[in-house]
């Protein structure tokens, strides 16, 4: 029996800013995406039933959706339709980031599954149509094909890669009672319609670039910080208590409601950690491309 694992590795973003709200009832984007080492893991396997099974197990909310609404399980059967296979697969997602808290664990595990699936069945898709099935997954889907420090724009689904930063020591916080759904974030932060030239679209861009997390690891900023924070205090405590415990900057996570912190050292995140007793906490590093990519590939 043909058997690969691979891991799906979450994401934070460095930095966030909500440009307005298009036509099109999404919202424009600037952001820049780093990869850390928290991971999920997922295990694929041949199987003589045709279909495609998968189970979810780790760190998973009580309530589970459907196994067809999992983007794992979308993943594959957009690959399946896409090349033709009618040949049965199991699939073992093993959950460790946790679920609904801005680190893009869904997205990773489905551009996870969208490489070890090509990789089960020794298939092969330009990777201009893989970039657009993973975009039609989630806007997330496309960046996690890459890895390491990018920059997303448009709905966050056009990514360009950045010059990796040394790496940083990270500790997350995940409150367990908090959980904020991305639609309702979105709709807190209040964007006003906007409208980008090519012109006026490429000049924020460049602004926004010469803004960029730099090579020192400065300027976390996150537009959702605000909204979010009025509506749960406790998020803006977390942040405030990560700083005063030694980071040397901290931030929400995507649209939240986890926290994190950057530290000077791994022992430092760890002593952090200790003053949040009754939340998840998760001691981690960035990850470069480089690295990124050998650990996608390298698992068996």
């Amino acid at each position: 029996m043909n058997e690969v694992r691979i891991p799906a590795f979450a994401k934070l973003n460095l930095r966030l800013d909500i440009v307005g709200k298009r036509a099109d009832g999404y919202h424009e984007l600037r952001t820049i995406f780093q990869t850390i080492s928290l991971h999920d893991e997922l295990r694929f396997s041949t199987a003589k039933k045709p279909g495609i099974g998968l189970t979810v197990s780790g760190n998973v909310p009580l309530a589970q959706e459907p196994v067809e609404k999992n983007l794992v399980y979308q993943a594959v059967d957009a690959l399946r339709q896409e090349l033709g296979i009618r040949s049965g697969t199991t699939i073992e997602l093993k959950k460790t980031i946790p679920a609904g808290r801005g680190m893009g664990g869904g997205s990773s595990d489905a551009a996870a599954a969208l490489i070890g699936y090509l990789r089960l069945t020794k298939k092969k898709l330009p990777k201009s149509r893989l970039l657009e099935i993973a975009a039609g997954l989630g806007a997330d889907v496309p960046f996690f094909l890459l890895g390491g420090r990018a920059l997303g724009v448009n709905r966050g689904d056009e990514i360009y890669p950045l010059d990796d930063i040394p790496k940083q020591h990270i500790l997350v916080v995940s409150p367990k009672d908090i959980h904020v759904a991305t639609p309702d974030a979105f709709r807190w932060a209040e964007a006003k319609p906007v409208s980008l030239t090519k012109s006026g679209g490429n000049s924020k861009l460049w602004e926004f670039c010469a803004l960029c997390w730099s090579a020192q690891g400065s300027g976390l900023s996150n537009d959702f910080e605000g909204p979010v924070f009025r509506r749960h205090a406790r998020l803006a405590e977390i942040k405030q208590e990560l700083l005063h415990r030694g980071a040397a900057e901290a931030s929400l996570a995507g649209s939240g409601s986890a926290v994190f912190g950057v530290f000077p050292s791994p022992t430092m995140a760890r002593r952090a950690a200790v003053r949040f007793p009754h939340d998840q906490t998760f001691v981690c590093e960035t990850i470069s491309r480089d690295k990124y990519l050998r650990l996608i590939k390298a698992a068996p």
